[in-house]
């Protein structure tokens, strides 16, 4: 989950292309950064959904958790 997490908010600051694209054009390297935008969008939905997919993972172990306990509880 932590990966989806950071590897979401770098590509969330990423988007940020067009302010690179005017900044670094400055200096002369805004061709540089033509290619980002069709890497940027499949990685912003990968690492979107790892995210999901752990919080999925950590709310149905969260389920089972609960249940072993409450199970424990009742043949006790």
């Amino acid at each position: 989950m932590k990966t989806g997490i950071a590897g979401s908010l770098i590509a969330v600051i990423c988007c940020a292309t067009p302010l690179l694209v005017v900044l670094l054009g400055a200096i002369g390297l805004s061709a540089w950064l033509g290619w980002i935008d069709y890497v940027l969008m499949p990685a912003l939905a990968f690492f979107v959904a790892l995210t999901g997919y752990g919080l999925w993972r950590r709310q149905r172990a969260a389920d089972c958790c609960a249940t072993e306990t409450q199970t424990n509880k009742e043949n006790s």
